[in-house]
C-alpha cells in the first residue's frame, strides 16, 4: 500500500513537471519582448531608426514591458507601461511584408529590415513611395494625397516640422503592416483604438479593459481540462447585461460601416474571433487586433494567380474565403461573404441568449437575413445596407432609454 502511495505521487510529480516544462517552453517561445526591445534599442542607438517612442524605450527607459499577451512568436504583444500611461505594445519579430496563405511569413531579415528610404533619399522622393505602396495597397483612390501628409505627419515623431531619415525607416517598416495602416486611416473613429507612439516596427496603441467579447480569463492549469463545448457555453454566462451587450453590438456594427467602402477603399475583415474585439468601461467596442483586416485590393492581387485543388485552398486567415475554379485550377478574387455576414454569424448567439422577448423574433429574422448575404448576389450593396440599418435602429431603439445607451 505504502509502494502505491509513492508511486501514484511520484506520477503526479512527474505530470505536473512536465506540464510545467511544457507551459514554460510555450511561454518563453511566444514571449520575446527582451528579444524586440534588443532589437529596436540596437537600431535606435545607431541612428537608423526613430520615431516618438524610441528615447522612452531605449535611453530614459520609460517605457516599460508588462504582461505578455503574444498568441504567435512573430507577433508579439504585451501589456505596456508608459510613465503614467498603460497602453499596448506590438512588435514584429519576423516579416509581415506580404500575405501568406498557408506558412508563416518568412523569417526577420537583420540585414534589409529598416533598409529603405535609402541615404539621400528627399522628401519628395519618400511621399512618391509611400504613394506607390498606398496605390499597392489600396487601388486608385482619390485621396491618396491626403493620406500621404498624414502618415508624414504622424512620422513626425518629435513634431519639429520635418521627417528625419530614421524617422522615414521606422514609417516604411510600419506601413509594410496591415493593421498599423488602418489604425491610421480610422484614427479620429471611436471604435479603433488610439495610436501613443512607435519606434522602428514596434508601436504602442491604447489600452482596452475588456480584451474578449465574452468569456472569462481562467489559469492554464484549469483550461486544459476544460472540455471546449463546455468552455464555449461558459464564454456566453460571463457576458455582460443585454443592454450592454447591445450597444457593444452597435459598436461593432459601425466599425463594420467605417472600412465597407471608406475613403480609402473597402477592407476585409478575415478574422473575426471574439478575441480580437474588446470593449472598455462604458461597454464601447474597441478592436483588439486588426492584423487580419487587409484591403481588398490587396488580397484579390495576391489570391489571383493562387493555385488549388478545392474551396478549401483559396481562404485567408479564417474567414476570407473565395471560390476555386476548377477550370483553371486557380482560386477566384471574389470573397464569398461579406463582412456584415461574417459578424452577425458572431454576433447570433451572443445578442439572441437573454434579449427582450419583444424583439427577439424580430432580431432572429434580420441576423438571419444577414448571415445569408452574399457578395455575388444582386444589389449586395443595397441589402447591406438595409440589413445594417435595421439592426442598428432595431438595438438602439431598445435600449436608447436605458443608462446603457
Amino acid at each position: 500500500m505504502r509502494m502505491k502511495y509513492l508511486f501514484i505521487s511520484w506520477l503526479v510529480v512527474f505530470i505536473g513537471s512536465w506540464i510545467m516544462y511544457v507551459q514554460y517552453s510555450t511561454y518563453t517561445e511566444l514571449c520575446r519582448g527582451h528579444d524586440c526591445r534588443k532589437i529596436i534599442c540596437d537600431k535606435y542607438k545607431t541612428g537608423v531608426i526613430d520615431g516618438s517612442a524610441c528615447s522612452s524605450l531605449c535611453a530614459k527607459e520609460t517605457l516599460y514591458f508588462g504582461k505578455c499577451l503574444s498568441t504567435k512568436p512573430n507577433n508579439q504583444m504585451y501589456l505596456g507601461i508608459w510613465g503614467n500611461l498603460q497602453g499596448v505594445i506590438k512588435c514584429q519579430m519576423e516579416e509581415a511584408s506580404r500575405l501568406d496563405f498557408g506558412a508563416d511569413p518568412e523569417p526577420r531579415k537583420e540585414i534589409v529590415l529598416f533598409d529603405k528610404p535609402t541615404r539621400g533619399t528627399t522628401v519628395q522622393k519618400f511621399k512618391e513611395m509611400v504613394y506607390g505602396l498606398f496605390k499597392a495597397k489600396l487601388g486608385e483612390q482619390g485621396n491618396l494625397s491626403e493620406l500621404v501628409n498624414l502618415i508624414l505627419s504622424f512620422a513626425d515623431g518629435n513634431k519639429d516640422g520635418r521627417v528625419s531619415l530614421p524617422e522615414a525607416k521606422s514609417a516604411w517598416a510600419l506601413l509594410q503592416l496591415d493593421e498599423f495602416l488602418l489604425m491610421v486611416i480610422l484614427q479620429d473613429k471611436e471604435h479603433t483604438p488610439k495610436l501613443m507612439g512607435f519606434c522602428g516596427d514596434l508601436y504602442v496603441m491604447e489600452r482596452v479593459e475588456y480584451t474578449s467579447l465574452y468569456g472569462i480569463s481562467l489559469p492554464w492549469i484549469i483550461e486544459l481540462f476544460i472540455p471546449s463545448g463546455f468552455r464555449r457555453s461558459m464564454d456566453q454566462w460571463f457576458t455582460p447585461s443585454w443592454p450592454r451587450k447591445a450597444k457593444i453590438a452597435i459598436g461593432l456594427l459601425e466599425f463594420v460601416e467605417d472600412i465597407f467602402h471608406g475613403p480609402y477603399g473597402n477592407f476585409l475583415m478575415c478574422d473575426t474571433s471574439a478575441k480580437n474585439l474588446g470593449y472598455n468601461d462604458k461597454y464601447d467596442l474597441k478592436m483588439m487586433d486588426m492584423r487580419k483586416i487587409v484591403p481588398e485590393m490587396n488580397l484579390k492581387e495576391m489570391i489571383k494567380d493562387r493555385q488549388c485543388d478545392s474551396d478549401l485552398d483559396c481562404v485567408y486567415g479564417t474567414d476570407c474565403r473565395t471560390l476555386c475554379d476548377q477550370s483553371k485550377m486557380r482560386c477566384t478574387t471574389e470573397v464569398i461573404q461579406p463582412n456584415l455576414a461574417k459578424v452577425c454569424q458572431l454576433l447570433k448567439d451572443y445578442l439572441l441568449r437573454g434579449a427582450p422577448s419583444d424583439i427577439h423574433e424580430g432580431l432572429e429574422k434580420q441576423l438571419y437575413l444577414c448571415i445569408a448575404l452574399k457578395v455575388t448576389a444582386n444589389q449586395m450593396e443595397m441589402e447591406h445596407s438595409l440589413i445594417l440599418n435595421n439592426l442598428k435602429t432595431l438595438l438602439w431603439k431598445k435600449i436608447s432609454h436605458t443608462n446603457d445607451s
